[in-house]
């Protein structure tokens, strides 16, 4: 059964079809030949309505709400301008402020394609003119937005949380650490290449300009203290933060930098609306064919058949990533949590793995598929936006991700990169 499953999916994927048919096809199939019929089709439908009940997952439409307000408004203009402020001047300056602009507005947004919109599009012709080549500057921008996974808040560790049953505040938190690795990581390679290639620095700013800068972003930079504030300090839950960015966000570009009218509320909401149907139709689905492999016993089959059970901890956590990173690079990053998290939950169990650990090495191997060849959903949003051909906007991404692999590694020797910041928080 599961071979014709997924031969189903593939074979659909490969005709064009979106990833929710190829998904639900195969789900269905899969429940006929369980059930030898349509007659229980009842039984499949209450479990794809059920993988939507969580009240987690209203914090979804909130967290990409407050992204399209914040993209379509100044927030991510002005973040830029403060870290170029203090940083654009050193060798590599500009790229580091770019990896760093990503960063500061993954914790604003939680959304890795916003991000490539936000600050790539000001941005990239910048590093052009500065001497920086195209293949670079859209491999940079693209994996460097792939931070917003790990920085609070993602959409990735709310789904997880969701499937997993992992509290998502102890996610969020988790998830900090592991993004300044990276950061730190990107921002070497940014100098190393500045020098190499000989990249002329910018002008430096002076204190006076470097002052305003931080006065016009100090209302963007209030969102990742509300989130992260606010959950550590346990004045609200993840959700309730999600409803606080939303307001924030209105606020701040309807009423204090006034860069959005009356009338732009109408298209924020219908974009808003399309991406959040698109998520939770991925999401129903996803729980149903999960209910489906589960209750056919096909993880347990297929973790046996590779002998994954046997492993260890180490050696579950490496098929993890191998199996996530390979998945993200042909298929949408929440299909593949949803698919694969249910297939591992047994092996994470009987080695006794920490789940909040497991969920940032799973959203960390989700980022770096999403900028990965072929299929990497980040390329597709850099090519539509910046209007570049596949095989340029794809040159530069090899060092970007063997960095990140090597930030899973660093991850998998040393845990407490991810848990020490939890560990503090959610620990007595």
């Amino acid at each position: 059964m599961a071979t014709i499953m997924m031969v189903i999916m593939i074979g659909l994927l490969l005709l064009g079809f979106p990833m929710m048919v190829p998904l639900i096809t195969g789900a269905v199939v899969g429940f006929v030949m369980m059930f030898d019929g349509f007659g229980q089709m009842g039984t499949f439908i209450q479990q794809m309505m059920g993988g939507i009940r969580p009240a987690s997952l209203i914090a979804v439409p909130m967290f990409i709400l407050a992204a399209d307000i914040m993209t379509r408004g100044q927030s991510a203009d002005r973040l830029i301008h403060m870290v170029m402020a203090f940083i654009g001047h050193i060798k590599g300056g500009l790229a580091i402020s770019t990896a760093t602009s990503c960063t500061l507005f993954g914790a604003v947004s939680g959304s890795t394609q916003a991000t490539v919109v936000a600050v790539g599009s000001p941005l990239r012709p910048k590093l052009l003119k500065a001497g920086y080549s195209d293949s670079f500057s859209l491999a940079l921008i693209i994996n460097s937005s792939d931070i917003a996974f790990l920085i609070p808040p993602s959409i990735g560790f709310i789904i997880y949380g969701v499937i997993s049953g992992t509290s998502i505040a102890e996610l969020f938190i988790a998830g900090i650490g592991p993004g300044i690795l990276i950061l730190a990581m990107f921002s070497l390679y940014c100098l190393i290449y500045a020098y190499v290639n000989k990249v002329p620095t910018e002008a430096r700013a002076g204190w006076r300009e470097r002052g305003v800068a931080v006065r016009e972003a100090l209302w963007p930079l209030f969102f990742p203290v509300i989130i992260v504030g606010g959950i550590y300090g346990g004045i609200f839950s993840p959700t309730e933060a999600a409803a606080v960015c939303v307001l924030y966000a209105f606020l701040l570009e309807f009423a204090i930098f006034r860069s959005l009218k009356l009338p732009d509320i109408y298209r924020i909401a219908k974009s808003t609306g399309l991406i959040t149907a698109v998520v939770f139709i991925l999401v129903a689905v996803g729980n149903g064919f999960s209910w489906i492999i589960s209750f056919a016993q096909i993880p347990q089959a297929i973790l046996e058949s590779v002998g994954v059970n046997e492993a260890g901890p180490v050696g579950v956590l490496i098929a993890i990533c191998i199996a996530f990173f390979v998945a993200c690079m042909f298929v949408d990053p929440i299909v593949v949590i949803l698919v694969l998290t249910p297939i591992f939950a047994p092996a994470i169990q009987a080695t006794g793995l920490d789940p909040v650990l497991v969920g940032v090495l799973i959203v960390l191997q989700v980022a770096i598929g999403s900028a990965t060849p072929p299929f990497g959903c980040d390329i597709f949003t850099a090519i539509a936006i910046f209007k570049r051909p596949y095989w340029e906007v794809i040159r530069g991404t090899p060092p970007f991700v063997l960095m990140l692999v090597a930030a899973a590694g660093l991850i998998i020797a040393f845990p407490q990169i991810a848990l020490f910041l939890r560990d503090i928080a959610f620990r007595d």
